[in-house]
């Protein structure tokens, strides 16, 4: 059979169509996406990012996150000294006691902030020698801080009248009318074990395990479990709580959608009516966002861990639902009327010849869901007041603490860890075996 040359025309014509249908979607696609990507570097004003950018204060959150600052301050009325870490009371050094970098004298006490920055504090004024040399005295009083700098100032100097900064990459100084507060970074998360009125503070490894073997194990486990500033068991309570929230919220919405699935999969529910209203009602369900959720408990329930488990329960109702349905409307019939030609009654039917087609893609679902709304809990526990993300959220808001945000990121991530690991081996035993 041989071909017209009109046929052979109209081949190579469609055969020119399609190669040059190729080409646009080959070219035009990428030019499409160059396009939105160049509309979302203007409309997002991404070169004025690094305007607004602060590099200084990511350095000094990092720098916080694994270190501690101490805060050396002096009242500049009545000349009172005090001595704590972070600032805070709960860490503040007992009556009598300081720093060893502090040395007091009878009328001027000597701060080594480190790296060659010393500080002078007496009734006369404040002294300040940086390590380039450059020194420079300050006489706070009513008037201001009345600083006489010298020419030739850093450009780690800056204030006002009424205020005076020295940011150095160790230490910081801060001088006001009312008082002078001076920083000293160090590395590491100090109190993280004991606290300063713990008898066990500043103690070495091999002492404490002689301590414990000589009867004070309980007395040790109690002081880390009791931490005024760290919160130990604060923090596992909190995470127990977002554990709680997951597991109560997965398998809540496990429990209440396998039933509803049976209603929304076309092979077990004919009726078209109810069918729909089941799969609207999975649409409405997870279409809401579980942190929207949250806060519409949150108003009708009041904040706390239940709330959020209820937020999950709700959200994935809705995913469980859809799933659970669609896998049920891939079952073997075969299996069915298996079971069917004994006897069975519907719900046997059910127990002995669905229900085992569908656990492996259930119990898959379900334990991928558990490890995810882990995550999800810490969020959802930051809005109703439970769990490891109230914890995090106020570390957050107080922006001084973050070596604590750190404690509870790591803590979050070795959670997740965790709950991945436990799936995966229930996803093996129960599944596999």
């Amino acid at each position: 059979m041989t071909m017209t040359s009109i046929e052979t025309m109209g081949l190579k014509a469609g055969a020119n169509t399609l190669f040059l249908k190729k080409r646009l979607m080959a070219f035009g696609l990428p030019v499409l996406v160059l396009a939105y990507l160049t509309y979302i570097f203007f409309s997002f004003d991404i070169p004025g990012l690094a305007e607004r950018a602060n590099l200084d204060n990511g350095k000094t959150l990092i720098r916080d996150s694994y270190s501690y600052k101490t805060h050396v301050t002096r009242d500049n009325r009545s000349g009172q000294m005090s001595y704590a870490i972070e600032g805070e009371r709960k860490g503040t050094y007992p009556d009598g006691e300081h720093p060893a970098w502090v040395q007091p004298g009878a009328d001027r006490i000597l701060v080594d902030l480190g790296g060659g920055d010393t500080v002078v504090l007496s009734d006369a004024g404040v002294e300040v020698t940086l390590a380039s040399g450059y020194a420079f005295t300050a006489q706070p009083g009513r008037s201001g801080v009345n600083a006489v700098l010298p020419e030739g100032a850093p450009d780690t100097i800056s204030g006002t009248k009424n205020r005076l900064v020295v940011t150095n990459p160790g230490n910081r100084i801060t001088i006001t009318r009312n008082r002078t507060e001076l920083y000293r970074y160090a590395f590491g998360w100090e109190l993280f074990f004991f606290t300063l009125d713990s008898d066990y503070h500043g103690m070495g490894l091999g002492e404490l395990a002689n301590r414990a073997m000589s009867g004070e194990a309980g007395k040790i486990v109690s002081d880390f479990w009791n931490n005024k500033m760290w919160r130990h068991g604060d923090v596992v309570w909190a995470l127990f709580e977002t554990i709680l929230m997951a597991f109560l919220g997965t398998m809540g919405a496990a429990i209440v959608a396998l039933p509803l699935a049976f209603l929304a999969a076309k092979n077990f529910t004919p009726l078209l009516i109810l069918r729909g209203a089941a799969r609207r009602l999975f649409d409405f369900f997870r279409g809401v966002d579980a942190l929207i959720w949250t806060i519409v408990l949150a108003r009708a329930f009041g904040p706390g861990p239940l709330t959020g488990a209820l937020a999950i329960l709700i959200t994935d109702t809705g995913t469980f639902g859809k799933l659970f349905s669609e896998a049920l409307e891939n079952v073997d019939d075969k299996q069915i009327e298996g079971i069917q030609s004994t006897g069975a009654k519907p719900l046997q039917r059910y127990r002995f010849g669905v229900i085992p087609q569908i656990t492996p893609v259930l119990l898959s679902q379900v334990l991928y869901y558990l490890e995810s709304n882990t995550r999800s809990a810490t969020i959802i526990g930051a809005i109703t007041g439970g769990g490891i993300g109230l914890l995090l959220t106020q570390a957050m808001i107080t922006q001084k603490d973050w070596e604590e945000v750190s404690y509870y990121i790591v803590l979050i991530v070795l959670m997740v860890m965790l709950m991945d690991w436990v799936s995966g081996m229930l996803r093996r035993r129960l599944i596999k075996g």
